[in-house]
This record gives structure tokens, C-alpha cells and sequence, in this order.
């Protein structure tokens, strides 16, 4: 079968060379010199060359710096390296397909490595095998059943642990906007995952815009809290007759007036393609219970022990108003608007533990285990992309792993990232 050049990825060659999968006992260069590998160095994924602090022995000299790869020579050209320094250093030019000569600034020629005499005809196949496209888009699909479950789990909790420390960058960059407060920051992220999918945007803006101070001065009262977060949401711009709006109304115009607020430039929130339990008001009415409940929920948070501790924190309801309504002035069957065990583990998954993980790591402590024991004790998550994964082999079996699909569909499988990938390596191996 031949193998075209075009189906060849850099990040194969990265692959290649870290791995060491390639007959390395007898290189040469282009020009017949001796290759002799000590160490491949660190790779670097920002910019510069590929792999940095290697050592490599060429024709009995030893030569410590950095190594570039490209899959045809004449890239050093097309990306401009000769003129930038940070690839003087370069002592090692390894290719895919020789089509040029490669020069230092001093017009020395840089040594080069083909590598594709190298690798094996097996290696070759069993990549060109993983990354043709499936219908899916998961390229290991054929094989994704017979992967070691040590693996899997393994990947698994790696992939969680990438995305906790993804939001933690996050929950950092609002810490420095929010002056190191904890309490403020929380507030922050649990209005945005209050808010959904179709209300993040607007209850995240209605946080950034409402001092956290205040939220404070009014904790244990719900119906200011309330009238505090549906004001600023502008959802008490309504023309109805109703009391109880009046009320909301009339508390939120005093608070607007004593802290001078400003609510033009927080985004409306929204109705539209919500069922009644996810409306703007329920849900803000529901946070405003929390806060009431809770002076200090983010101290709450941190002393809790177990999944028990977390539902009782976020065991609340909406004002008594919203148990027999939707929306101002429409009665509605009589229901309590607590929130769910699955709305709440939203919060838990996406607000609770990475503002944990954050806070135990800052205070340089590893709190990762618990937070996997927990995230396995929680029910799976089921959305289009877990789907994917369980129509091949029923692996969606707690919130870690449902977290951990996520995370490699999105950032992996539909990027072909597949070399960067503990399963693709595992199937290449």
C-alpha cells in the first residue's frame, strides 16, 4: 500500500520521536553522517522549535539544543525561520520528505534526518487506519471497545483533571477581577450556571455589574435578593397588574437608588425555548434563596464532607410566590420550585468542585482524589456527545466519565488530536 505524504500530520512525526517508534540504532544524516540519539528533550507545544534541550551525537560529536520538525524541508523557509533566532539553536532538522537544503544564518548546512525510512511499514498503517474519518467523528471508533479498561479509566481521570484545570484559570482570572474574594467569585460562577445554556450570558453580565458587597448587605432576604437579581435582569420591566411585581418593584428602586445602580448594559435574559422550570425568574428567585439561606456559601461549600453535605447546602426554593406561578400574574398549577438533584449537580460539576479544586490547590494541597471519589458517586450526564461514546461501548457510567468524554470529543476527537490522546497513543503502540 503506498503511503502519500499528504496523510502524514506533523504531530506524527512529534508522536515518532518522543515515543522513540522508529529504528533509531542506525541513522544518518543527508549527508551520511552518524546519528547517535542520548535524548529526544522536552516537547514544546508554544512556540519555537519542537523539542528543546536534546542530545544527540553526530558523527562522534555531541551536540546539546533543540530539535525541529517539519514534513518537508522546505518549511524552514515557508515559516520564516531563518531569520528568527529562537531556531539558531537548532542542532537536528528532522523531515518527512527531503525537498530542499536548510542553511544556518551562516550558511552552514543545518544537519537533517529524514525520518521516513525509519518507521515501520506497521506504525504507518495503523496510523493511516486511526485517522481516516468516521461518521461520528471519533477516529478510533472500530477500536475504541478493545482498549484496556486500566487505560480508559486512567485517560479518564487525566481528561477530568485537564478540565478542572481549565476552569481554574478561569475562576483565577475573576479572582483578579474581583479583588481575591472567594465569596465574590462564586457568586460569579454560580450566576452563570444558574443561567443555563440560554441564560449564562445574561446572569453572568447581571454578577459582573452588581457589586458583590451588596449581596452581602442584603443576605437573609430573599425577596431583596430577589428583587436585586430580577431588577438588574430587567425582568420586572413588565405591564402587569400584580402585587407582588409591585412589591419586587418597589424594593428594587430603593436598592437601585441607595447603591446607584446601573442595569443598561446587563444583557436581558430570556424566555424563549425554556421549559417553565428553567425561567429567568424561577431560577433567579432560587439563587436569591441560596444567598438568603447561606450569608456565606462559599465557606459552606468548602466545609462540606460529602455529596450529602453539598444537596443540603443547595437544598432551596423559590419564593412562595412562584409555587403556584410561572410568570407575574398567570396562576399556574401549585408546585414548589426546589431545586433538582440534577440541577444541583450542574452546579456541583461546574461551579462547586473546580472553585474547590482551586482554592485547595492555591493553598498548595491536592484535593483531586476526593473530587474524583465524588464525581463518581454522581450519575452520568447524557447529552449528544456522551452519545457518541456509549453507541460504541457503554462507557457513560458516572459524572467523571461523562466530564471526561467531553473533554476528549470536543478538545481531541473532533480536533484529530489523536497523537495528544492516551487512547490513540495506547492504539499506536
Amino acid at each position: 500500500m503506498s503511503f502519500k505524504h499528504d496523510s502524514i500530520k506533523e504531530t506524527f512525526l512529534h508522536f515518532v520521536w518522543q515515543q522513540k517508534k522508529f529504528n533509531f540504532q542506525h541513522l544518518k544524516t543527508t549527508q551520511g553522517l552518524q546519528i547517535r540519539l542520548l535524548q529526544v528533550g522536552q516537547y514544546n507545544t508554544d512556540a519555537g522549535p519542537d523539542f528543546f534541550n536534546a542530545q544527540i551525537e553526530i558523527d562522534g560529536q555531541k551536540w546539546a539544543g533543540n530539535v525541529e520538525m517539519h514534513l518537508r524541508a522546505s518549511d524552514w523557509y515557508k515559516h520564516h525561520h531563518e531569520t528568527d533566532k529562537a531556531y539558531d539553536n537548532v542542532i537536528l532538522h528532522v523531515v518527512w520528505e527531503q525537498d530542499a537544503e536548510v542553511f544556518y544564518a551562516d550558511e552552514k548546512p543545518i544537519p537533517t534526518l529524514v525520518l521516513a525510512p525509519y518507521v515501520s511499514r506497521e506504525l504507518l498503517d495503523k496510523y493511516t487506519e486511526l485517522m481516516q474519518l468516521k461518521p461520528s467523528g471519533i477516529l478510533c471508533e472500530k477500536d475504541f471497545a478493545q482498549v484496556d479498561n486500566f487505560v480508559k479509566q486512567h485517560g479518564f481521570e487525566n481528561l477530568y483533571l485537564e478540565r478542572l484545570e481549565q476552569k481554574t484559570t478561569y475562576i483565577h482570572q475573576l479572582l483578579l477581577q474581583n479583588q481575591n474574594d472567594w465569596e465574590a467569585t462564586l457568586f460569579h460562577m454560580l450566576a452563570r450556571y444558574f443561567g443555563l445554556k440560554v441564560n449564562a450570558a445574561a446572569f453572568e453580565s447581571m454578577a459582573q455589574q452588581t457589586d458583590f458587597g451588596i449581596v452581602r448587605k442584603l443576605s437573609e432576604n430573599q425577596e431583596a435578593l430577589e428583587a436585586l437579581f430580577m431588577g438588574q435582569n430587567h425582568l420586572l420591566d413588565k405591564d402587569i397588574v400584580d402585587p407582588y411585581l409591585q412589591k419586587l418593584r418597589e424594593s428594587y428602586a430603593y436598592t437601585q437608588h441607595k447603591f446607584q445602580l446601573d442595569h443598561q448594559n446587563i444583557q436581558r435574559a430570556q424566555f424563549f425555548r425554556l421549559r417553565p422550570p428553567n425561567f429567568p425568574n424561577i431560577r433567579l428567585s432560587q439563587l436569591a434563596g441560596l444567598y438568603a439561606k447561606h450569608a456565606a456559601v462559599f465557606h459552606q461549600l468548602l466545609e462540606a464532607q460529602s455529596l450529602n453535605d453539598f444537596y443540603s447546602i443547595f437544598n432551596v426554593t423559590a419564593a412562595a410566590y412562584w409555587d403556584n406561578h410561572y410568570t407575574f400574574g398567570t396562576l399556574s398549577k401549585p408546585s414548589k420550585k426546589k431545586l433538582s438533584k440534577s440541577f444541583i449537580d450542574i452546579q456541583l460539576i461546574n461551579v462547586v468542585f473546580p472553585m474547590r479544586f482551586a482554592y485547595a490547590t492555591a493553598q498548595g494541597k491536592n484535593p483531586f482524589e476526593q473530587i474524583l471519589a465524588w464525581m463518581q458517586e454522581m450519575a452520568p450526564e447524557k447529552n449528544r456527545y456522551t452519545k457518541l461514546f456509549d453507541d460504541i461501548e457503554h462507557v457513560n457510567k458516572n459524572a467523571l466519565i461523562s466530564q471526561a468524554l467531553l473533554q476528549l470529543s470536543q478538545n481531541y476527537c473532533f480536533k484529530n488530536r489523536c497523537l495528544s490522546c492516551e487512547i490513540g497513543n495506547f492504539l499506536l503502540k
